[in-house]
Formats: structure tokens, C-alpha cells, sequence
């Protein structure tokens, strides 16, 4: 599973439709708004790296009211599950 970030400026008017719209793409688990630089944050999750160009400029870029979207490549992700197990000398 491909799993990628995509910040967004959306149009200032817009956001909660901009973010309603944007969640019920395909391919988009989660829309999140949010404090600082951007306005929204969208989480894509894909089976395969070359659905990318898809649902990215083809879908989340065509929704109105979407300016701008930058996009960050997840490697690994840890959880605190995760991380404790990382941690964990195996001791109790």
C-alpha cells in the first residue's frame, strides 16, 4: 500500500466543500483541515506508485476550489505499538 500526503491551499470560501469533495474521491482515505501553511491535509492510500499521477493530478487537483497541493511520500510508519515493539528488549 502507497500511502501519500497531500497538502493543499484551497480557495479561502471554500475549504469545508473543498474538503468534503475531496473526501469522497477514490483513493482519498481521510481529509484533514488544518492550522499553519496549509488549509487542508489529505491522506491518499493506493495499492500501487503508478496510481499516484491518478488520483493526484487527475483527481485531487481538479476539485474546485483546490489552488495549489504539494505531495510527501510516506517510507514507514510507526505507530506507538510499533515503536515499543522497536524498543523493547523483550523483558518484562
Amino acid at each position: 500500500m502507497v500511502t501519500a500526503f497531500v497538502m493543499i491551499h484551497a480557495q479561502t470560501d471554500s475549504i469545508p466543500e473543498c474538503a468534503e469533495r475531496l473526501s469522497e474521491l477514490d483513493g482519498v482515505s481521510e481529509v484533514y483541515s488544518v492550522a499553519g501553511e496549509w488549509d487542508l491535509i489529505a491522506i491518499v492510500r493506493i495499492p500501487r506508485y503508478e496510481d499516484l499521477a491518478e488520483v493526484i493530478s487527475h483527481r485531487v487537483n481538479k476539485v474546485d476550489g483546490v489552488v495549489e497541493t504539494t505531495t510527501h511520500l510516506a517510507f514507514r510508519a510507526y505507530s506507538q505499538h510499533d515503536l515499543d515493539a522497536a524498543f523493547s528488549l523483550g523483558l518484562e
